[in-house]
């Protein structure tokens, strides 16, 4: 890495936060570590930080509460959260929170150093996709997980990003909520129809947002959804 990556561990067992602080150091990274969740917003609106290393369960706000705050204001910032149980990741993706990625403990500090790096390398490479944008209204940059407008992330979860480009794949094409569900939870759970809409309404309100004068994400009545760029 050309520069040390700025590193934001929380984290409230001061053992763990050590260890991981101590290995990332050790690897090249500016490792800041804070103990309670209410400190980590005041923190980020004065430092930056390229990822944020998150527990869940914390004093003050809790990681998932706060992984949800990080994504909305700091788009860029990328998130691994952290979690004392394996069956709760799950759990996790179902939330669609917007992590990168989710590391279980225990953990070793290799594997640590081994997710982030990962992690900073595909945002790195969401961060290059803006010189590679089209004319297209919406420009999806799949390694980084993004959708584009002008060059604005549009900070999409999972989920949203997944439906944008499944939609897109297929433009003027109609879906169906069941057939958007296939594709949104490859797990096969049971979710209603309701989730897909729900789903929608907040992809069309942050396409919205960076495109005011377009409608590109288009309800069929009876029948589902389609991706049309044009009027």
């Amino acid at each position: 890495m050309s520069q040390a990556a700025s590193l934001l561990i929380v984290e409230d067992e001061p053992k763990i936060a050590r260890l991981m602080a101590d290995y990332l150091t050790t690897h090249g990274f500016e490792v800041t570590t804070l103990s309670h969740g209410d400190e980590v917003i005041p923190w980020l609106e004065q430092h930056a930080a390229a990822l944020v290393l998150l527990d869940i369960m914390l004093p003050g706000k809790d990681g998932l509460t706060l992984s949800r705050e990080i994504r909305q204001q700091w788009p860029a910032t990328a998130i691994i959260m952290v979690t004392a149980k394996v069956e709760e990741v799950d759990r996790l993706l179902g939330l669609e929170l917007g992590a990168d990625d989710y590391i279980c403990k225990p953990f070793s500090p290799r594997e640590v150093v081994a997710r982030v790096k990962a992690v900073l390398r595909r945002s790195q490479a969401a961060a290059d996709a803006p010189a590679k944008v089209q004319n297209a209204p919406v420009v999806l940059n799949e390694d980084g997980w993004q959708a584009l407008a002008h060059g604005q992330d549009l900070g999409l979860t999972a989920v949203e990003f997944q439906l944008l480009r499944v939609m897109m794949q297929a433009p003027g094409r109609i879906f169906s909520r069941e057939q958007l569900m296939d594709h949104m939870y490859r797990d096969n759970r049971i979710v209603s129809e309701r989730t897909v809409d729900s789903h929608i309404k907040k992809l069309r309100k942050k396409i919205h947002e960076a495109l005011p004068e377009l409608e590109i994400i288009r309800s069929v009545y009876g029948v589902g959804y389609k991706y049309q760029p044009e009027g």
